[in-house]
């Protein structure tokens, strides 16, 4: 019987597992998965800490025979070796797999500061639901909190901590919040967003230690000493392939994929946090750990990987990934879609409305917008997506766009699809 192995129970995990059961009702389908908990989705996390909802409400699927219902085996476990060449996974339960396919789907996991005192209690990440469980212990109503990073993911869990009701400090090692979301203007209107909502923000900084206590001592490299009852540190994240080295997969960043989402070994995909895939708009092989491609990469790896099987050619193909961010900063949108930072020999418009709270930043090359982001300014986010993923030819609507930015929506419309009932790009009458 053809057997399918899954690393990871995450969301690409699941999917793959439910889209082979789909295409092979009789194959054999393992997920190894290394927490204790039924599968997850760490996006729900701080709508745990909110409140929003309980443990049940982060679990994948809400059934807790779904798994055994569909005859798939999940095995509680961690990967510490792989043998690509002799298709087989070694176990730290002392098990070893065997596989005709394996799926590569670890995800990612947070990086770990060389910080003295890292390591003390009262020090958590943020990326489990067990760090949440710990995490709601000390972030009381008053409890001082200090988070270490102010990216995507710190930004995420600012909400859930400020609505804890926490006296919360963000230390930024980059000269603004969200670095690599935002330009200058935009991760400055986010930071004064944040201190207007009593969040005190240091940027610029690191961390230099922590020394045990209650509180806790945290030494700053602006000279400063913040005393806190909980730091949480969400300094970044970085795919899960350690255990991957000497297998015979080759990985970069990530674990390296085609348009199938194979790698380098026939009958071994890779899909989600951990996977290096191919970005239609910059032209480069990024990870892009977001939920949304880690769910479409899952289910074109599984077809793939029944095809692999069945000894048919491998017929899904990724239409590309593209770098989409809308980030939600305690009730601030901000957005970040494809090259944002330019390309050489690109040119770029801005629009910077800050009594408004509202930021534009568009990047071109030649006719095609590659690349945006905004502040505030919400009702341009499904007309930036589709003019950057689609990568529309805007011939005269750039011109337009670059005198005024915020008529996305038009040249969205008379570019992408057409659909203009007004006499062209220079017509006034609908701004």
């Amino acid at each position: 019987m053809t057997h399918h192995l899954i690393l990871g129970a995450g969301p690409a995990g699941v999917i793959a597992a439910e889209t082979i059961r789909k295409q092979a009702p009789q194959d054999a389908i393992t997920i190894v998965g290394d927490e204790r908990e039924s599968a997850y989705s760490r996006m729900a996390i701080p709508y745990l800490l909110i409140g929003k909802v309980d443990e049940s409400g982060t679990f994948l699927r809400k059934s807790p025979t779904h798994f055994f219902d569909q005859n798939i085996q999940v095995i509680q476990a961690k990967a510490t070796s792989v043998d690509a060449a002799g298709k087989s996974v070694e176990l730290d339960n002392g098990q070893r797999l065997a596989f005709d396919t394996l799926l590569i789907a670890t995800g990612s996991h947070p990086i770990r500061p060389p910080i003295a005192g890292i390591d003390s209690e009262g020090v958590h990440t943020c990326w489990t639901l067990e760090d949440a469980r710990k995490i709601a212990e000390l972030a009381t109503k008053g409890a001082r909190v200090l988070q270490l990073g102010a990216g995507f993911i710190g930004c995420i869990i600012m909400e859930a901590l400020a609505a804890r009701g926490v006296q919360l400090s963000v230390v930024e090692m980059g000269d603004r919040m969200v670095p690599r979301m935002m330009g200058p203007t935009a991760g400055g209107m986010i930071r004064s967003w944040c201190e207007a909502k009593g969040v005190q923000v240091f940027t610029s900084t690191k961390v230099e230690s922590i020394t045990a206590g209650k509180p806790l001592q945290v030494k700053l490299s602006n000279g400063k000493t913040v005393e806190a009852d909980l730091v949480i540190s969400a300094a970044g994240v970085r795919p899960a392939i350690g255990y991957l080295e000497n297998s015979g997969v080759t990985c970069l960043l990530g674990v390296l994929t085609d348009e199938h989402l194979q790698t380098n070994v026939p009958g071994i995909f890779a899909a989600g946090d951990c996977a290096e895939a191919f970005d239609k708009v910059s032209g480069k092989m990024i990870v892009s750990a977001i939920q949304p491609n880690a769910a479409e990469q899952a289910r074109i790896a599984a077809m793939n990987m029944v095809s692999h099987a069945r000894g048919t050619p491998l017929a899904a193909e990724l239409q590309g990934v593209t770098q989409i961010n809308v980030l939600d900063t305690l009730g601030l949108i901000s957005t970040s879609f494809g090259d944002w930072q330019g390309r050489p020999g690109g040119e770029h418009v801005e629009l910077t409305d800050l009594p408004n709270g509202r930021h534009l930043s568009l990047q071109f090359k030649d006719d095609v917008l590659v690349g945006c982001n905004s502040v505030g300014w919400t009702s341009h986010v499904g007309a930036m997506r589709g003019l950057v993923e689609g990568q529309v030819k805007l011939g005269a609507w750039k011109e337009v766009l670059k005198a005024d930015p915020t008529r996305l929506m038009e040249a969205y419309l008379g570019a992408a699809q057409g659909q203009q009932d007004w006499s062209g790009p220079n017509d006034t009458r609908r701004r």
